[in-house]
């Protein structure tokens, strides 16, 4: 295998600057969650280029296979998400968004530019390898229900079937020529909480002629912690957070009802299904103790994402052997959710992450995800695509 990775390493290094360009062009071009229309066609035209047949799914997604020697032998799949967020630009470069409100912020350019530099790459070395790559472009990783379910559901992991599914995705907490991954459970699940609290409203002078749903929610907001101090195991992390209380009133005035939207997320299904029981008992009990009412929607969203462990020491592995032991690092959870945790869920799966910060070390480049200052050193695009291709290789390779 030696001799393909120097193969490898040429080949990434040799496309770099046209992987920039690909990036950077989509990163002009953003679109949101299932509207991925122009990134769609941008997508196919290119993988059109390397010789791929393509075919349509999930609406705005692509997919593709590259054969090898012996197709059939073991199948790997990759993927890359094609959504941007509905974010403002701040960064003044050549490439900023030109659409106005929508910005690749989570770096999905950067997956859907480095799977198309990996598809480059194992294109050219499809006689050098046996078994068959499928390309798998998703759309809508943003959004519920997420473009991989419905991936799922059409059948994207079937025919061929993948032994093994990989997933890359930016980290501006590593320097660009890091990467980073953990066995296990690695990201959480996540729901989505939708509350009205009902009440009676009424002067604010006059409190005892009124049922206050204000101070009914505020009640619920801190009795609701008690759900994650006290009913979830404590070695088993659990989030609950409210981020939105919308109450109509005024300084004189008590409103009839309050809004509040939040979010739920832990790392394991059955505690996941107990604590919306929990919740929801808490939530209608209290209201109903101080007189109100309320309605609670809980929107169940992606599963919680688990690294296959002999996938991932074998992706680690082949990491150490691309980029040398002091770049590849152990990962923390990650309270933070994606629809990638589908595929863990339905296949052998490995999620890593790869550093995008400036490769001086520097702290360039470090601004989070889902921000508008977010951006990412080139480098990056040379280090994705050829370390795609070589976990590939190297997963091919697994008897």
């Amino acid at each position: 295998m030696n001799h393909l990775l120097s193969r490898v390493k040429q080949l990434a290094a040799e496309a770099a600057a046209d992987t920039v360009a690909l990036r950077q062009h989509l990163h002009a071009h953003p679109e949101l969650s299932f509207e991925e229309h122009a990134t769609v066609a941008f997508v196919t035209e290119q993988l059109q280029k390397l010789g791929l047949q393509t075919q349509p799914i999930a609406g705005t997604g692509v997919v593709a296979v590259i054969e090898g020697r012996n197709p059939g032998a073991r199948t790997v799949a990759l993927r890359a998400d094609m959504d941007a967020l509905p974010i403002t630009e701040q960064n003044e470069v050549p490439y900023k968004s030109q659409n106005p409100g929508v910005m690749h912020a989570c770096g999905h350019d950067v997956h859907t530019a480095s799977l198309l530099g990996a598809a480059r790459i194992l294109v050219a070395l499809k006689d050098e390898f046996e078994g068959s790559v499928k390309l798998m472009f998703q759309p809508g990783e943003e959004r519920l229900p997420g473009g991989a379910a419905l991936m799922i559901a059409e059948g994207v992991l079937e025919n061929p079937k993948p032994a093994s599914v990989l997933g890359q995705h930016v980290f501006p907490m590593l320097p660009a020529g890091k990467v980073g991954l953990r066995a296990g459970r690695y990201m959480a699940s996540t729901d989505e909480l939708y509350l009205t609290v009902r009440g009676k409203g009424g002067h604010g002078a006059m409190p005892e002629q009124n049922v206050d749903p204000v101070l009914v929610a505020a009640h619920i907001i801190v009795a609701a912690q008690q759900i994650v101090s006290r009913r979830a195991n404590p070695k088993l992390p659990s989030v609950l957070s409210f981020g939105k209380v919308v109450a109509q009133g005024a300084t004189n005035v008590i409103p009839n009802e309050v809004y509040m939207e939040g979010t739920f997320r832990t790392l394991n299904e059955e505690w996941r299904n107990e604590a919306h029981q929990h919740l929801r008992r808490l939530c209608e009990g209290l209201a109903e103790s101080m007189g109100a009412s309320c309605e609670l929607e809980i929107r169940r969203g992606y599963p919680y994402l688990e690294n296959e462990p002999a996938l991932t020491a074998r992706t680690e592995q082949a990491a150490v052997e691309y980029l040398g032991r002091a770049n590849v690092v152990e990962l923390d959870q990650w309270m933070a959710a994606e629809d990638f945790a589908y595929f863990s869920q339905a296949a052998s799966a490995c999620f890593y992450r790869l550093g995008t910060a400036a490769a001086d070390g520097s702290g360039r480049l470090s601004a989070s995800v889902h921000t508008p200052t977010f951006d990412v050193d080139p480098h990056a695009l040379e280090v994705g695509p050829g370390l795609m291709a070589w976990l590939t290789l190297h997963e091919l390779a697994e008897k």
